[in-house]
C-alpha cells in the first residue's frame, strides 16, 4: 500500500496502518531531526512530538501533497519549536552522527580521526548558523531535497528556500575554511559560498 492509503486507513480507523507508515519512514525523518538540532535526546524528543501530532492531525492531510512532504513539515516545525525554546549552550557536546554529508566529501583513503574531526566540525558549524538556514541546508544539501520539495516542506517560496541556502553556505564557508587546503598544507585558492554545501552534503 501506499503512503496516501496508509494515511487514509488510519483516518477510517485501522490500528496498524500509521505504524507502518512510521516504520517506513523513521530512519529519514529522524536523519533531519538529528541535523537540524544536533542532539540525540532533543532529536528523539522532537521526533516522538512530531509524529503523535501526525497520528492526531491526520484527518487534516488533504491529498494535495506527498505524504513524505507533510511529514516532514511536522518534523521540521516540532525541531524549530525546540530550538526556539531552548536556550543555546555553546559547550554542550555534539552527537557522532554518522552522515554522509558530515564527510565533507573526503576521500575514502582519509586518515578516519581526521574524517571525525572533521564531521565534529561540520556539524559545530551547522549550530551556530540559525534555524531557517539551517532547515533549509538539511533539506536541500543534505537530504537532497529539490528547491521546490523544500519548499513545500517548509512552508515558503522557492526563492526564500533558495536565499536561506545561500545565506547558510555563506555563513559556513568561513567556519570550515580551515578544511580548504591541500594535502601539502599549503592554502586551496579561495573558493565560492556553493563549497561550504559540499562541504555538508554531497559526495
Amino acid at each position: 500500500m501506499d503512503d496516501h492509503e496508509l494515511l487514509r486507513l488510519h483516518v477510517a480507523g485501522n490500528p496498524d496502518a500509521f505504524g507502518y507508515l512510521v516504520r517506513r519512514h523513521r530512519d529519514r525523518m529522524w536523519a533531519v531531526a538529528i541535523r537540524t538540532l544536533g542532539e540525540p535526546e532533543e532529536a528523539a524528543d522532537a521526533l516522538q512530538e512530531a509524529f503523535i501530532s501526525a497520528f492526531r492531525r491526520a484527518d487534516s492531510f488533504r491529498g494535495d501533497a506527498k505524504v513524505t512532504t507533510w511529514l516532514h513539515r511536522i518534523v521540521v516545525n516540532a525541531c524549530l519549536d525546540r530550538i526556539r525554546r531552548r536556550q543555546v549552550r555553546a559547550a554542550d557536546p555534539l552527537p557522532e552522527d554518522e552522515d554522509r554529508a558530515a564527510e565533507l566529501a573526503g576521500p575514502a583513503e582519509d586518515d578516519p580521526a581526521e574524517v571525525r574531526e572533521r564531521r565534529l566540525d561540520v556539524l559545530n558549524a551547522l549550530k551556530q548558523i540559525n534555524s531557517d538556514q539551517r532547515s533549509a541546508l538539511v533539506l536541500v544539501d543534505m537530504e537532497g531535497y529539490s528547491i521546490e520539495e523544500a519548499a513545500a516542506i517548509l512552508g515558503c517560496a522557492p526563492g526564500t528556500v533558495k536565499s536561506r541556502c545561500a545565506r547558510g553556505r555563506a555563513r559556513l564557508l568561513p567556519l570550515l575554511r580551515h578544511w580548504q587546503t591541500t594535502r601539502s598544507g599549503s592554502e586551496a585558492p579561495d573558493v565560492p559560498a556553493k563549497t561550504a554545501a559540499e562541504a555538508v552534503g554531497t559526495e
